[in-house]
């Protein structure tokens, strides 16, 4: 999302100093992110002519269409782990360079396009972006996809940056046989699906690029029946017990993943991991911070 229409989000979304202080008094500690900076991050792994490294196309099967990914796969024989990594709204950062980062570490990353969005077929519709999150995990496990890419189905992380984060939480909220999940400048759709009209109009108007078959009211709509009612508060108990790293920046919507790290431990969560860093919504000058935070927690994950 652009921080042209996100300001007039910020002052709607963010949470009062007093209610995070009361959570964090309630007992909800989160441990620090590592940001040493990782091998993967700096330099490329040695080749490997047996099993080099590769880039393979998918079309992903997602209730009636097939939907636009890619998997960037390490050197090496496989099975490997595996990261999944969400865009957000419209998407025109998709953290392409964390993909290859995790790749040079020994993972698989995979990136797709969600249903009416940057050429994948369809029209886009925020629920749909759930359901398409779904599809493409079931279609990883597939046990012929998995031995033809080279994927441990036994360890699938996810990850979402901006909207999403939203979508990520959801999908890790019910689907139990993630072993972790990354928030990057997440935003709370359920925050968004609850605004006043007009702001949320403009939100919308200022984010549809690349979308097709919407308009800025019809996503206004659309997110007011569908996102409202799945706020981040709505997956606490399905997160509980799934590994989490929740990586913040300047860009007004911290409180969101505040609020969600904040009350998992209160919950009796235990496996919570944070880090803030001075940056913009894209993490534009901290890219290799980003990089590394997100690849000492994998190799750090059990």
């Amino acid at each position: 999302m652009r921080l042209t229409r996100l300001r007039p989000l910020l002052t709607l979304l963010t949470l009062s100093a007093a209610l995070v202080s009361a959570m964090a008094s309630a007992g909800a500690v989160a441990q620090s992110a590592d940001t040493s900076v990782p091998a993967a991050v700096i330099s490329d792994p040695p080749a490997d002519a047996a099993h080099p490294a590769a880039l393979a196309v998918l079309h992903i099967p997602s209730h009636g269409l097939r939907i636009n990914g890619l998997v960037y796969q390490p050197s090496g024989a496989g099975p490997h782990p595996t990261l999944v990594i969400l865009h957000g709204l419209p998407g025109n950062e998709k953290n392409l360079d964390l993909a290859q980062a995790v790749r040079r570490d020994g993972w698989n990353a995979v990136t797709f396009n969600y249903r009416g969005s940057w050429g994948s077929p369809g029209s886009f519709r925020f629920a749909q972006t759930l359901e398409d999150a779904d599809a493409v995990l079931a279609y990883l496990r597939l046990p012929a996809n998995a031995a033809r890419l080279g994927i441990d189905t036994h360890r699938i992380a996810i990850a979402g940056h901006s909207m999403g984060g939203w979508v990520a939480v959801q999908t890790a909220a019910h689907d139990h046989a993630l072993i972790g999940l990354i928030l990057i400048s997440s935003i709370d759709m359920g925050r968004v699906g609850a605004m006043p009209r007009d702001p949320q109009v403009a939100l919308m108007a200022d984010n549809m690029e690349s979308l097709a078959g919407v308009t800025a009211r019809s996503m206004a709509d659309d997110a007011a029946i569908h996102t409202k009612p799945l706020g981040f508060d709505t997956a606490v108990a399905g997160l509980r017990d799934l590994p989490l790293l929740g990586l913040t920046s300047d860009d007004g919507l911290a409180p969101d993943t505040d609020a969600l790290v904040q009350a998992i431990p209160a919950a009796g969560g235990h496996h919570v991991t944070t880090l803030h860093v001075a940056t913009d919504h894209g993490w534009s000058d901290h890219r290799i911070a980003l990089e590394s935070a997100v690849i000492n927690w994998l190799n750090a994950l059990p």
